[in-house]
């Protein structure tokens, strides 16, 4: 093969090509400094929701501690909470390592036998496919077309050397144009 049809020869100039590199470059480091202020935004906005802003400033001793131990207490409340979704994810990690693992092995277990053609009657087919169903015995044969054969015309056997003379000559063109178009 010629060395040029080994080398595909771009459409667009290095120079094109680089410059078309820096601008997705560009507008992807801007779609990322979006995305991560959306994500900011969005987490800010969540934290103000789930935790309002504490109001300690003339809180007594007793109030602080109330305010203490009700923070704890969610903490816990949490601290459980991710416990548990923990334990089930570690859980779920498991059954699909091991379910990952069972199809390794029978996928290596497996070998695909070599099929082998296996020659059933009619009504060795008929019973393994209707089962108890089929009790009556269908005789395929029968309904099948039956081809009468006509039987050739013989022709007499006569003595040979007649029948070259007799066909000797136009006259014996003749008949046998004759005995052709009957």
């Amino acid at each position: 093969m010629p060395e040029k049809w080994l080398q595909k020869k771009s459409k667009i100039s290095s120079g094109r090509r680089l410059g078309l590199k820096m601008r997705m470059l560009y507008t992807a480091q801007e779609m990322l400094i979006v995305e991560k202020e959306e994500k900011q935004k969005e987490r800010d906005l969540t934290l103000s929701e789930r935790v309002p802003p504490l109001q300690l400033s003339g809180l007594s001793v007793q109030e602080l501690q109330d305010l203490c131990r009700d923070l704890h207490h969610k903490i816990d409340v949490v601290d459980e909470e991710r416990y548990d979704i923990g334990v089930k994810v570690a859980k779920n990690d498991k059954e699909i390592q091991e379910m990952s693992q069972k199809i390794f092995e029978l996928k290596s277990k497996l070998k695909r036998p070599n099929l082998r053609r296996v020659k059933l009657s009619a009504e060795a087919m008929l019973s393994v496919l209707l089962g108890s169903k089929h009790t009556t015995s269908i005789d395929f044969k029968a309904n099948l077309k039956s081809v009468k054969k006509e039987e050739e015309k013989k022709e007499e056997v006569t003595d040979w050397r007649k029948n070259v003379e007799a066909m000797s000559g136009m006259e014996g063109r003749k008949k046998l144009f004759d005995a052709a178009g009957q």
